[in-house]
């Protein structure tokens, strides 16, 4: 049981990218406001009938997630690195990734992933802002930890 404890700062993120990165790499050093998200997954396609009934169907979708790292992050660089390799070889690497949440006491497997977008370089203003990478799963598998 979570005890009320909502906090995210001992989530511990790891990916893998098969064939590059064999071995799980943990993130470190996400940015203060944002660390990750994942988008809602429509779950059902639906239709309305001219009489008014509804109707309505399964459908896969795939989990949109985002992960914001700050611009001194040293794991912004493993982003850098799969953009580069799939550069060189014209082709993909699918990622794999765990997520713990001791707070709450989850753990989230994302199956399959593929990295749809990277911000390549960080803003500047005052300071360096965060860079953002967005990665497509097939499925996310939640669990107890």
């Amino acid at each position: 049981m979570s005890d009320y404890d909502i906090t995210a700062a001992n989530s511990v993120f790891t990916i893998t990218v098969p064939g590059l990165y064999n071995a799980p790499i943990t993130l470190e050093n996400y940015a203060a406001d944002r660390a990750f998200e994942t988008e809602a997954r429509e779950l059902i396609e639906t239709q309305m009938s001219i009489d008014g009934y509804l109707n309505g169907g399964w459908v896969p979708n795939p989990v949109t997630q985002s992960i914001s790292l700050a611009a001194s992050s040293d794991s912004a660089a493993i982003f850098e690195v799969i953009v580069a390799a799939q550069d060189a070889k014209r082709g993909l690497y699918r990622l794999g990734a765990e997520i713990q949440i001791p707070s709450i006491g989850r753990k989230y497997t994302m199956v399959r992933g593929l990295l749809r977008s990277i911000v390549s370089v960080p803003s500047a203003g005052r300071v360096l802002e965060a860079r953002t990478f967005e990665i497509i799963w097939e499925r996310v598998l939640p669990a107890a930890i």
